[in-house]
C-alpha cells in the first residue's frame, strides 16, 4: 500500500462515525495498524477516532450555546451528532463547520421538537456571530464621505455586518447564556444552579416576537444591534448594490412615518451607521 493511499484509508476510518459507546465502528478493519504492547490495532486506531470526533463535537458545543438552551442539552448532544452523521465536515477549518445546521435542522425538525422555530433564530443568530467575527473589512465611509450624499450614489454595506430577521426575541437569550457561561469557571455550585433555573424559565417563557437585527463587530468584538423595520429594510436594499435613491424607494415606500419624520429618521440612520463604520464602497 503506497502511503497516499494508507493516508486516505486512515483518514476514512477516522471520520466514520462512532458506533455505540462511542467504539470505533464495527465494521472498520485496522489490520494496516501497527498493534504494540499494550493496545490492539483496533484500540490505536479508536484512540484518533475518538479524538477526531470529539473535536467536532466540541467545536459545536463551543460555537452553539444557544440551541443547546433552546432545545436542552440532552436533545442537543443527540442532534449535533445525527448533524455531523448527515453532513460531515468537508472543511480544513472547524470554522465551517456550522454552515450547513440550519438547513439540517428544518430537514429535520424533530430534533427541535415544539421548540423549532426558535432554535432555527438561534441558529441564524449564532453562525451570523461566526460570520461577523472573521469576515472582512472594506476601506470604511466616514461622515465626511457622505456630506455630497445623492441618489446616485453607491454605497456598500461592510461584509462582516450581517442582517437577519427572527421570530424570537433569541439575541437576549444569547446574551444571557453568554453571561452565565462566563460566570461558571468563579461561581459556586449554588449560584449555577439558581441562575440554570432561571434560564430554563426564561427559555419556556419566551414569547414569538418580530425581530430586525444586525450582527456586526467592534474591536474585535461582536454584537448585536436591533434595527427599526425600515432602517433594516434600507440597509438590505445597499447591501444589494442599489443607488441610494433606488435602495430608498424600495425600502420606504410602504413606510406609514410621515415623510419629515422618515427624512429625520434616514439623517441618523446614515450618522450612526457612518459612525460605527458598517458603510464601504
Amino acid at each position: 500500500m503506497s502511503l497516499l493511499a494508507l493516508q486516505r484509508r486512515m483518514a476514512a476510518d477516522l471520520m466514520r462515525p462512532l458506533g455505540e459507546r462511542d467504539r470505533l465502528d464495527p465494521e472498520t478493519s485496522a489490520e494496516y495498524i501497527k498493534p504494540n504492547d499494550r493496545l490492539t490495532s483496533r484500540e490505536r486506531l479508536e484512540i484518533y477516532s475518538r479524538s477526531y470526533w470529539y473535536r467536532l463535537l466540541d467545536s459545536l458545543y463551543e460555537d452553539f450555546p444557544g440551541l443547546r438552551a433552546v432545545v436542552g442539552p440532552r436533545a442537543f448532544a443527540r442532534l449535533i451528532r445525527a448533524y455531523l452523521g448527515d453532513l460531515p465536515s468537508e472543511s480544513w477549518t472547524l470554522r465551517n463547520l456550522g454552515s450547513r445546521l440550519e438547513q439540517w435542522l428544518r430537514d429535520n425538525s424533530a430534533h427541535a421538537g415544539v421548540r423549532l422555530a426558535a432554535a432555527l433564530d438561534m441558529v441564524r443568530l449564532e453562525w451570523a456571530h461566526i460570520e461577523a467575527f472573521d469576515e472582512k473589512e472594506e476601506k470604511v465611509l466616514g461622515p465626511e464621505d457622505l456630506i455630497e450624499l445623492g441618489p446616485g450614489m453607491r454605497i456598500g454595506v461592510q461584509p462582516y455586518v450581517r442582517l437577519i430577521e427572527m421570530s424570537y426575541p433569541v439575541d437576549d437569550l444569547r446574551v444571557k447564556v453568554n453571561a452565565a457561561q462566563e460566570c461558571h469557571g468563579t461561581a459556586s455550585n449554588a449560584v449555577l444552579k439558581h441562575k440554570a433555573g432561571g434560564l430554563g424559565r426564561r427559555i419556556a417563557g419566551m414569547r414569538p416576537e418580530h425581530i430586525f437585527l444586525a450582527v456586526h463587530r467592534q474591536d474585535s468584538m461582536v454584537y448585536y444591534r436591533r434595527l427599526d423595520a425600515d432602517e433594516f429594510r434600507l440597509l438590505a436594499a445597499l447591501r444589494k448594490g442599489l443607488p441610494v435613491g433606488e435602495a430608498m424607494e424600495a425600502a420606504l415606500e410602504d413606510s406609514p412615518l410621515p415623510v419629515d419624520e422618515l427624512r429625520h429618521r434616514v439623517e441618523a440612520w446614515f450618522a450612526a451607521w457612518a459612525q460605527m463604520g458598517w458603510l464601504c464602497r
